[in-house]
């Protein structure tokens, strides 16, 4: 497993609050973490700092405490460490547990998975100068106005108002109006505006606004809706820059003004998609073909874009739908990328094993959410059994089939994914990658119940989830392969190891609709070899040859996206969404081939035998041209070049012939025409 030589490992005991096998700990990290020297403390962070601060510039030092991770790491930049200073929880996560006595596997496992580095992720600025726009429908908006003016550019925006009294002062603008339709992000919002309108200068009693006109256009920085309505934008609580808050509700709108107050400056978040337009299955020729990340974005930061889509980074909130879903890789999670996630959770799981311990169940949860929860239980309830294994990732929603296939073929019994009890909007990706893991799972012999969610925000509702969980065996043999290459790439691998570490061995497995992998049943007999469906493909599943007419096929690299059925002229391609494991898949299977028609004059292959002929019956047959002319029928039995020649040779055809063009009629015809008593007409002169 991935490590650096010479890493020290301080592994606390915090004043003796839990118990530590040093030994044990040291034995199971010396494959995982090669060269490492494991060092036990009982207050690090105090006590014991000038160890820590010795083992600084000596290499890489990983502290297995994230409570005094910002002391540790004060004290390496006051030391000029270059190395990596990594931190990792086995206090609440192992340590503060009922079963803290079992725990040396998993403690070596939490380490382990902390030592294996993370790619740094790309950044998103944005730029707010603090124009900001109250948008309410009373005093209330004028209110939050007037506490925020002293920090923000300020405009209000009053839809509908009723008998709102005039300030007496006028320190921002207050305006009429109703926001019919927003688009944009932090920094950069565009409002269209109906109804809008200024009020009159000589409001005495209530703001009397003149007449309003629709269509009115505008942009600000930042929103502050306390209007009451319907949000502006879909998953609002994710879109960057737009605060609202209930106007009935005073704490709720003092805490969107403390947020709002602070938008001002320069901000950054990470780019959590790579996204590869080539890779994209949307569409070809003006034919839709995969719309799985369109259909499942919460907060619309996907649109089409031609014969892909387009991701507006500055709107995408991170919820890794789209890396679910999308079978190519195009859209692929950044924070980690799919390899060294899997990289981290192969370390986990094979050093958890090799350390002794047995059955485990990862638990997949949210840094925010489920972080807060497994502290709460380790610290007023009895902590994670010895058997679960923490594993965080950014997004639980970013969850795909390659990281739930991983952790099966790496030796997990179960994984159950940690998620709030409050209802989410964006859990469609997740539900899909979970039916389409279980369908995978029961067809491989894993029997049913091996995945779930436990809905949980309070410890014990967490606790009595986990104390539930059945103790199930894991696989006999973990798999030890590294994962490498693209999304698509990764999942396949992780596949074909979970097939080898079945209980039950099974080439074929039959999956719902929309899954990303998939066989295509095409009819050869109503083919027609027109390879139309080839200039579809997005991947490259079907191909022809070109010395031939032939069409292949080849599973591995088929997305079920469905182009190929929609552009088929004679509707001859069905999808079969399976999971084949068999080697054969990777291969090109052949769908049809003919003989090729050759040019009866040059001997040119130009198209297939049974196409030509089939041309050459049908007007034959009905057509009056080719009724009983063998000649003509020849021309359909020529390539191209020799017909232009064949017909613009001899006497049958000159293209650039023309009638024969008329005598220039003179003065001397006329002439001549009038002595002879002919009428003055050119046509007869000729």
């Amino acid at each position: 497993m991935a490590g650096e030589p010479g890493r020290r490992v301080f592994v606390c005991s915090c004043e003796d609050t839990m118990p530590l096998d040093e030994a044990g700990i040291a034995r199971a990290c010396a494959r995982a973490i090669p060269g490492a020297r494991v060092e036990a403390a009982r207050q690090l962070c105090r006590a014991e700092i000038e160890r820590f601060a010795a083992a600084l510039g000596q290499g890489d030092v990983l502290v297995a405490c994230t409570q005094e991770a910002p002391l540790f790491a004060e004290r390496a930049e006051d030391a000029g460490h270059t190395g990596r200073l990594d931190a990792v929880n086995i206090r609440e996560q192992a340590g503060w547990s009922a079963e803290a006595k079992a725990a040396t596997p998993k403690i070596a496992a939490l380490l382990a998975a902390a030592a294996v580095p993370m790619p740094e992720v790309p950044i998103v600025p944005f730029t707010s100068e603090g124009v900001t726009l109250v948008y309410g429908r009373d005093e209330t908006a004028i209110e939050a106005a007037r506490q925020l003016e002293a920090r923000l550019n300020l405009t209000v925006l009053l839809t509908k108002p009723r008998d709102v009294p005039p300030p007496s002062r006028t320190e921002f603008p207050v305006l009429k109006g109703t926001i019919r339709a927003a688009k944009g992000h932090l920094g950069a919002f565009e409002l269209t505006v109906d109804d809008y309108a200024a009020p009159a200068p000589s409001s005495r009693a209530a703001l009397a606004f003149g007449p309003g006109r629709d269509g009115a256009k505008s942009r600000c920085d930042v929103i502050l809706d306390l209007s009451g309505g319907t949000p502006l934008f879909p998953a609002h609580h994710k879109r960057p820059g737009y605060l609202r808050a209930d106007p009935g509700d005073p704490a709720a709108v003092q805490r969107a003004l403390l947020k709002a107050s602070e938008l001002v400056g320069q901000f950054d978040k990470p780019r959590f998609i790579t996204f590869t337009e080539g890779l994209c299955a949307h569409s070809r020729n003006r034919r839709t073909g995969c719309t799985r990340c369109l259909d499942l974005c919460p907060v619309g930061a996907i649109t089409p874009a031609g014969d892909h889509v387009a991701i507006d980074t500055n709107i995408c909130a991170g919820c890794g739908s789209c890396h679910a879903v999308c079978p190519t890789g195009a859209a692929t999670y950044a924070l980690p990328p799919p390899d060294a996630l899997l990289r981290r959770l192969r370390a986990l799981l094979l050093t958890y094993a090799e350390a002794g311990g047995r059955r485990p169940v990862l638990l997949v949860h949210e840094g925010e959410h489920g972080t807060t929860l497994i502290e709460a239980l380790a610290r007023y309830g009895e902590g994670l059994p010895a058997r679960v294994l923490p594993f965080q990732l950014n997004e639980v929603t970013a969850l795909g089939l390659e990281t739930v296939a991983a952790a099966f073929s790496y030796g997990a019994a179960e994984l159950q994914v940690l998620m709030t009890a409050r209802p989410r909007e964006d859990t469609e990706a997740l539900d899909r990658t979970l039916t389409l893991a279980d369908t995978v799972l029961r067809g491989l012999g894993f029997g049913e119940g091996r995945l779930g969610v436990i809905a949980a925000d309070d410890p014990g509702a967490l606790g009595r989830a986990l104390a539930a969980l059945p103790k199930r065996d894991g696989v006999a043999s973990p798999r030890s392969f590294l994962a490498m290459g693209d999304k698509r790439g990764v999942t396949q691998t992780s596949l074909r190891e979970l097939g080898k570490a079945a209980p039950v061995p099974a080439m074929l497995i039959p999956l719902p609709e929309k899954a990303p992998f998939g066989n295509l049943v095409i009819d050869a007999a109503g083919c027609t070899l027109c390879l139309a469906c080839v200039g579809t493909c997005p991947t490259g599943a079907l191909r022809d040859n070109p010395d031939r007419p032939m069409l292949t096929f080849t599973e591995d690299a088929c997305v079920q996206c469905g182009l190929c059925a929609a552009t088929c002229p004679e509707k001859v391609i069905t999808l079969e969404p399976r999971l084949n494991l068999a080697p054969s898949a990777s291969e090109p299977r052949l769908v049809k081939e003919e003989e090729p028609f050759c040019c009866i004059r040059c001997g040119t292959a130009f198209g297939t035998k049974s196409t030509i002929e089939r041309v050459a019956a049908k007007l034959s047959a009905s057509h009056w041209m080719y009724k009983g002319s063998a000649p003509n029928l020849d021309l359909i039995r020529m390539c191209a070049d020799c017909r232009a020649i064949t017909v613009t040779e001899g006497n049958r055809l000159d293209p650039y012939a023309a009638a024969e063009r008329p005598r220039i009629v003179t003065t001397d015809d006329y002439l001549a025409a009038r002595e002879e008593g002919a009428p003055d007409d050119p046509k007869k002169l000729n």
